[in-house]
């Protein structure tokens, strides 16, 4: 039997008419969407989304009067509920965009993909799985644990995430050590906002970020990030030397290029030294993959339903028997660091 969802209602905030008007046909458009409101500014959208009660707010970055990441932060402290925020995806919007993202934004469209024949699904299919995510107020860090002694076994850690990732990436990865074990991600988000995603985690984390590229060598203090567009990212597995990136043009794999499946099986040959983690994200794309890895002898975490924005990739994990574990977001870096240390390798 199959589940009705409800039409998701939509309010657009963008200061640009013609922006709206292009969203708004957009949206009305798929049989999905009501598109309830419409605001110019983060002011007059206050009152819309009160009178509304909309399930998903569409937010363009900037914005005059109040910026857009300013009132996502009231949003999200006041009356948490899904935000997509709009971006030209260049310059000063796409560091804002993905700012937005790691402050509790739920996904982030560049504009550009508004005209494209073949851009107008992705964006409603975002939209709309954004409109399902679970957005709760935003509960404070914890205070990040000493991993000064920390020592690496040679484990290679292999991380899949898709909406809600970018924030937690952050704390997954903000309690990493400079001498970490080395990490690979794949992250769904439009490839013109991963430079900018580098860029942020660049000053918050210890180890180096880097975007993948083909030949880089992937050692330990390392977090590389597939860079997205035309690319899936494989590792080649060489003996005794560090894995090397390989950038693949071929089609979509799960919905996705980048795929976070297409990454986890280019690691079978290494799968005793590797462990695949998948984070908060919709649909399956990686379950497939840390099944595969899995049964090679590769260590799987998944991150629990509680601390998951959408509950879609790690719940198919775990439903597959691909993840051995489930575990709370603010524990998943400290539960990497024990399988990836020497002499604390356990799974309690």
């Amino acid at each position: 039997m199959t589940l009705m969802v409800e039409k998701r209602r939509v309010v657009i905030v963008d200061d640009s008419t013609t922006m709206r008007a292009i969203l708004g046909q957009l949206l009305t458009s798929d049989g999905r969407f009501d598109v309830v409101g419409e605001a110019a500014d983060p002011y007059e959208a206050r009152s819309v989304i009160k009178a509304t009660n909309p399930h998903v707010v569409t937010l363009d970055v900037e914005m005059p009067r109040m910026d857009g990441l300013s009132f996502l932060e009231k949003i999200i402290s006041l009356r948490p509920l899904p935000v997509v925020m709009l971006s030209s995806g260049t310059g000063p919007g796409s560091d804002l965009a993905v700012e937005a993202l790691a402050k509790g934004a739920i996904d982030c469209l560049g504009k550009d993909g508004f005209g494209r024949p073949d851009g107008a699904a992705e964006v409603t299919d975002r939209i709309f799985d954004a409109s399902l995510a679970r957005v709760e107020p935003r509960a404070s860090r914890p205070v990040p644990r000493d991993h000064s002694s920390f020592r690496w076994n040679g484990r290679l850690v292999l991380i899949g995430s898709s909406t809600g990732g970018v924030e937690a990436l952050e704390r997954v990865l903000g309690g990493m050590p400079p001498n970490a074990p080395p990490i690979v991600v794949v992250q769904h988000m439009p490839p013109q906002f991963m430079e900018s995603l580098a860029h942020r985690l660049s000053g918050l984390i210890a180890p180096r970020v880097a975007l993948a590229r083909e030949g880089l060598e992937v050692t330990q203090g390392m977090v590389v990030f597939a860079p997205g567009g035309a690319h899936h990212l494989e590792l080649v597995h060489t003996p005794r030397a560090a894995p090397r990136c390989r950038m693949v043009e071929a089609p979509l794999m799960s919905g996705h290029r980048p795929s976070v499946d297409r990454l986890f099986f280019s690691a079978e040959p290494m799968a005793p030294q590797c462990l695949a983690v998948l984070l908060t994200g919709m649909g399956r794309d990686g379950a497939s993959g840390m099944l595969a890895l899995r049964d090679a002898g590769a260590r799987s975490l998944a991150q629990s339903r509680e601390s998951s924005t959408v509950w879609g990739m790690p719940r198919v994990a775990w439903e597959t028997g691909a993840a051995e574990a489930l575990v709370p977001l603010d524990g998943m870096g400290a539960k990497i660091l024990s399988l990836c240390g020497r002499g604390r390798e356990s799974m309690q």
